[in-house]
């Protein structure tokens, strides 16, 4: 943790709770369009028919944090199919999500043992490592990136693992040797700056970020770890300035709003560091600790020694 509150987000894939790759390994897997009632296609549909339809609605729902109407879904199908490869991927993360990793664990293992699919031997990782099962979850990554064609989100997941056992220098490895093989990645780029961050080496993250950016100008993700790359190296405008930039592209980004307020602060300008801090505030309570580390940390910022108080400043109207 910096003394601006700030803790770098190497997330690396550490929960796959999503559909994303699932849709990536299944391109028949889409919901663009969504059946508006809630009843399973008819038998005189054909079994094809319904199983898509199940899928989308499945999919649908994990997207939309409806966990248990996914894990409804999933299970609708596997019923027809054991071997549904993207069912199981979806209960599965339906499971995960409710703190249910046995339960997934084992529908997982199955369909690993079936298929030797990478995206589901990345899920069973990710699940291994949820349950607390880090040096299983860490062997069955490894397996899962020898798979061929490459799957980038198994090397990410690895390397998530292995920075929560401790081992950042075995992580940034991982992701070095992905990027070998996928040089033209943002997403393992941007992975190996946040390691870098969390080396505290500064110097190597912003020259990946520079260059990510250069790559995809439009991604907001980028500019976020640039931000805080200059905050932490003394350089507020120019930090500011990337966070704006990065608040047009996503202007709902509490955390990102919180860091220009730190910025503001710093430059001395309090009144519009303060303000920003309490729009970010309105993405919830969780972000107070944060704010409590803005505005203490700072040279221009104020100290209060309850979160009441602190709380009360932050909801309180300016004059």
């Amino acid at each position: 943790m910096s003394r601006y509150g700030i803790e770098p987000r190497v997330v690396l894939r550490q929960s796959l709770f999503r559909v994303r790759a699932e849709e990536a390994a299944n391109p028949s897997l889409s919901v663009a369009t969504v059946p508006k009632h809630s009843s399973f296609a008819s038998a005189s549909r054909g079994h094809t028919h319904s199983r898509g339809q199940a899928l989308e609605r499945a999919a649908v729902a994990l997207r939309q944090r409806q966990f248990a109407e996914a894990e409804q879904f999933a299970a609708e199908v596997l019923k027809a199919s054991r071997s549904d490869t993207a069912a199981v991927s979806i209960l599965a993360q339906a499971l995960i999500a409710q703190d249910r990793q046995e339960e997934a664990i084992a529908h997982l293992e199955k369909a690993a043992r079936r298929s030797g699919d990478a995206s589901i031997e990345t899920l069973l990782g990710a699940a291994l490592g949820g349950a607390g099962r880090r040096a299983e979850a860490i062997e069955q990554l490894r397996q899962a990136t020898t798979r061929r064609p490459l799957f980038t989100p198994a090397f990410q997941e690895l390397a998530g693992q292995l920075l929560k056992s401790g081992r950042v220098e075995e992580a940034i490895g991982v992701v070095e040797s992905a990027l070998a093989l996928a040089p033209e990645s943002i997403d393992l780029q941007l992975d190996l700056a946040r390691l870098q961050l969390y080396r505290n080496e500064r110097g190597k993250a912003r020259a990946i970020l520079l260059s990510a950016r250069e790559a995809a100008p439009g991604r907001p993700d980028i500019l976020i770890e640039l931000a805080r790359v200059q905050l932490l190296d003394g350089e507020y405008a120019s930090a500011a300035d990337t966070c704006r930039h990065a608040l047009g592209l996503r202007p709902d980004d509490a955390m990102t709003r919180a860091t220009l307020a730190s910025c503001l602060l710093e430059l001395g300008e309090r009144d519009a560091g303060e303000a920003n801090l309490r729009v970010a505030m309105r993405g919830g309570p969780q972000l107070l600790g944060r704010a409590s580390h803005a505005l203490a940390a700072s040279s221009h910022g104020r100290f209060f020694f309850r979160p009441s108080a602190l709380a009360k400043f932050l909801q309180a109207k300016p004059d």
